[in-house]
């Protein structure tokens, strides 16, 4: 049965103190949030399918022939530079022996289910953001340290796998939180704790804030949220748009977002990965005909306008460094995603592995229209 508390834990809970920063209200300090997010899943899974490797490093991905990636790896893997999202074959000059599983995601798939299940039983919102990762709002009056502890005691014993929770006032600080005490481990952010901790947080920790980003930050001398704290809300928008106003509110580890229990679909997108790498931008922009194609039929599944749709490109370039360029200016036509394809192209002299393009619904942030 899911953890209940007696009256007089729930007296000590309610005690916490409940001032995360002073403009959220007492009513949002009191949330609790729980992130939880499972430990290597694939792998976790085709561990507990077969206890034999356990020792071994394995890896679920694609044949490094076909120019694969890894979608996910064990932490012996992990021991030897392995990680999600690397070639296969770089992941093999690391690690030579390393096993490739192809993955199965039907059962993966069923896995994720029952991890929900679970969840659900504790939640009074739940939200699943990916197969192996949800959020999950409990009770003010429960001890949200115990709860994140007997789901993770549940789901070893009844799944067979591993996860890691994070507990806080908030998504954002409860995503950070699962992090900290990987593998197997929880981490919590009580609200009096809250300005501590994230005045002293690298930049790159804040969703949203990718290498290009951090870099651009970097040059204005912004290195942790006390450095952005540094900064008024108007000055941070002039300069970096609308992340300025997500960077005010994280520096202070404020995050008014509630639960999603439908996640809309924002974007539609394709991308290719190519057997041999392409020189020049007159190969690249001829591969856009085969992609706008079937970009196109994923949008009229999706059941959207394709001339409202907001177009951006990415790169990806033999080295694996990548970059996305967008305009909600542009029209998401051929013409439209060869010209960003061009600029794109123009950032880095290399040659490219991956082309992708897509759409994005537009979107107005009408709270950030009355900071001009």
């Amino acid at each position: 049965m899911p953890y209940s508390v007696q009256s007089s834990q729930a007296s000590a809970v309610s005690a916490e103190v409940p001032a995360v920063a002073e403009t959220e209200s007492a009513a949002v300090t009191q949330r609790k949030v729980i992130h939880i997010d499972c430990d290597c899943f694939f792998a976790a899974v085709e561990m507990r399918e077969n206890p034999a490797l356990r020792e071994l490093p394995i890896a679920i991905g694609g044949e490094s022939d076909r120019r694969g990636v890894i979608a996910t790896c064990n932490y012996p893997a992990r021991a030897f530079g392995v990680r999600s999202a690397m070639a296969t074959a770089q992941a093999k000059k690391l690690c030579p022996q390393l096993l490739l599983l192809p993955g199965r995601m039907a059962l993966y798939r069923e896995v994720s289910k029952q991890l929900m299940v679970i969840l659900q039983e504790y939640a009074l919102q739940l939200e699943q953001v990916s197969v192996d990762e949800a959020y999950l709002e409990i009770a003010s009056h429960l001890n949200a340290t115990e709860v994140a502890r007997e789901i993770r005691e549940r789901v070893r014993n009844e799944l067979g796998i591993t996860v890691s929770a994070g507990i806080a006032p908030n998504k954002f600080l409860a995503k950070i939180a699962s992090d900290w005490n990987k593998p197997d481990g929880q981490w919590a952010v009580k609200p009096h704790q809250v300005d501590e901790f994230v005045a002293a947080l690298p930049v790159g920790k804040i969703p949203g804030i990718g290498p290009a980003m951090e870099k651009k930050l970097a040059l204005y001398k912004l290195q942790t949220c006390a450095d952005i704290r540094l900064w008024g809300l108007t000055e941070l928008v002039r300069t970096f748009g609308r992340m300025g106003a997500v960077l005010y509110e994280r520096s202070r580890g404020i995050d008014h977002r509630l639960l999603n229990l439908e996640r809309p679909r924002k974007s539609v997108s394709v991308e290719c990965t190519f057997a041999t790498d392409l020189a020049g931008e007159e190969h690249c922009l001829a591969q856009l005909p085969q992609l706008l194609e079937r970009w196109h039929e994923r949008v009229e599944r999706a059941g959207w306008p394709a001339a409202a749709l907001a177009p951006f490109v990415k790169v990806k370039f033999a080295d694996f460094t990548q970059t996305t360029l967008a305009d909600s200016h542009e029209q998401a036509s051929e013409q439209g995603f060869a010209r960003l394809l061009k600029l794109a192209l123009q950032r880095e002299n290399k040659a490219v592995r991956l082309l992708g393009i897509g759409g994005r619904t537009p979107e107005i942030d009408r709270n950030q229209l009355t900071l001009f």
